[in-house]
């Protein structure tokens, strides 16, 4: 039984005596697939702690709402291919030229990969060796910029990306970052303030894709914006790559130059990068600014999991999940309005909210509401809003997300359930009474929409 973030020690320790029968300790849910049971067995015998630990963390995924805009539930088959003895070899290299003999199935996984990730984006290239989102940008701004280059990106406190210029990182490091920033009244992008910044600045790449935007992108106008002051347009669509994927977002093809994402958030696959291009003199570049420029040896496990979760993401089916993710996160934002909660931009196209938690409590912090929704059973994550007086780890907002709802097979009038919930457990100021009656409807909730197995 998940009781929450401070009690883990103590879950771990109450599954050890459980571990022995192996079963979901959530009333209402299901056994899991054989495959994990046997799994969990198998490490129990050698290490009682870590397959606990495993247990616990299973029942706590399958007890809460996950509403974290960036995650998403995975299938079986994506999350046990992701630890088979594919993570044995190292294959240094690409398809046909590794560093390593011994490669041929890696080869063939790889190709497997590629060749899904490109149908499925309609596009002619793609690497599939990033082992995260922020590597892939690593590797296509050193395709594309010189140390010292300009890029024009939108920055992290109005919804941008830390890979896309923050000081610290890599990005505001090594480049010479510049901004444009959102409409202060709409808190939308304004194309025609981007261009003439576009034109002030003169960047060699403009980057669009975005951690915390409600909004449809562009990618059309941002193309021209791109073409006007002779720059390199990358977007990077790590958080919609799924609904573009399901045709539930407009493509970036083909509009950008390159294209940089993670395979999980809506796109439901393990956790890690993929680089995407039409061009072939980019293709050749980035291949190189991989490996051996950013990255040694590719984590062959994970990229057979990629090309398993590729394949899902190819069947008519998910489809309907892209677009029911939109239709849930539009009813999520609907109920929350009518809570008295305010909208960023007004309200979501995509498959994210961002919340304003000042109308309906000015006191009410991003920080405190993620803690409270935690205790009862709703994982979420405090996130700034623009123009936030705030600081970054308190924040005025929340950010929400309909995937992995949806994965569990959620629909628009348990989106209405799940605001209620939210706004309940938030209007009491995280009561501890409250938040333990909501705990208990989260996991009947749970309970009738179980996690893929």
């Amino acid at each position: 039984m998940w009781t929450g973030a401070n009690d883990m020690t103590a879950t771990i320790h109450a599954h050890r005596f459980d571990v022995r029968s192996l079963t979901m300790t959530t009333k209402n849910h299901p056994p899991m697939d054989t495959l994990s049971l046997d799994l969990l067995r198998l490490i129990k015998q050698s290490d009682p702690d870590v397959a606990a630990l495993l247990q616990a963390e299973a029942a706590r995924q399958a007890e809460t709402l996950e509403l974290i805009a960036s995650e998403n539930h995975v299938s079986a088959s994506v999350m046990h291919a992701a630890g088979t003895w594919m993570t044995n070899k190292y294959a240094e290299g690409y398809p046909g030229k590794r560093y390593y003999g011994g490669c041929e199935h890696h080869d063939t996984a790889e190709d497997l990969a590629r060749n899904r990730a490109k149908k499925l984006f309609g596009c002619d290239y793609a690497n599939v060796q990033p082992h995260c989102g922020a590597n892939a940008n690593i590797a296509a701004f050193m395709a594309m910029c010189d140390p010292g280059d300009r890029i024009l990106s939108l920055p992290i406190k109005s919804g941008g990306h830390l890979s896309h210029g923050l000081k610290p990182n890599f990005s505001g490091t090594f480049y010479e970052i510049h901004d444009y920033d959102v409409d202060p009244d709409s808190e939308r992008l304004d194309y025609d303030v981007i261009a003439a910044r576009a034109h002030e600045v003169k960047p060699k790449m403009i980057i669009c894709g975005y951690s915390a935007y409600p909004r449809t992108i562009d990618f059309a106008r941002f193309r021209a914006i791109a073409d006007e002051v002779g720059a390199i347009l990358m977007a990077d669509i790590a958080h919609i790559a799924g609904l573009v994927a399901g045709g539930a977002h407009p493509s970036p093809f083909p509009h950008a130059h390159i294209v940089t994402t993670t395979t999980h958030k809506t796109l439901r696959g393990p956790r890690g990068g993929l680089i995407l291009s039409n061009d072939e003199e980019i293709a050749k570049k980035i291949d190189r600014k991989v490996f051996p420029g950013s990255q040694g040896g590719p984590l062959m496990h994970v990229i057979t999991a990629k090309a398993v979760a590729f394949r899902e993401a190819l069947e008519p089916s998910f489809r309907d999940y892209a677009a029911n993710v939109v239709t849930n996160a539009k009813a999520l934002a609907a109920s929350l309005v009518e809570h008295g909660y305010r909208l960023c931009t007004g309200g979501t196209d995509n498959h994210l909210l961002l919340v304003d938690l000042r109308p309906r409590d000015a006191d009410l912090t991003g920080a405190d509401a993620e803690q409270w929704l935690e205790t009862a059973g709703i994982v979420t994550n405090k996130n700034g809003i623009p123009n936030d007086p705030r600081k970054p780890m308190v924040t005025s907002g929340l950010r929400l997300g309909t995937a992995a709802l949806t994965t569990r097979g959620m629909g628009t009038s348990e989106m209405k359930v799940v605001a209620g919930l939210l706004d309940r457990v938030m209007g009491s100021q995280g009561d501890a009474a409250v938040a333990e009656t909501v705990r208990g409807e989260v996991r009947d909730l749970c309970g009738a929409f179980p996690l893929p197995h």
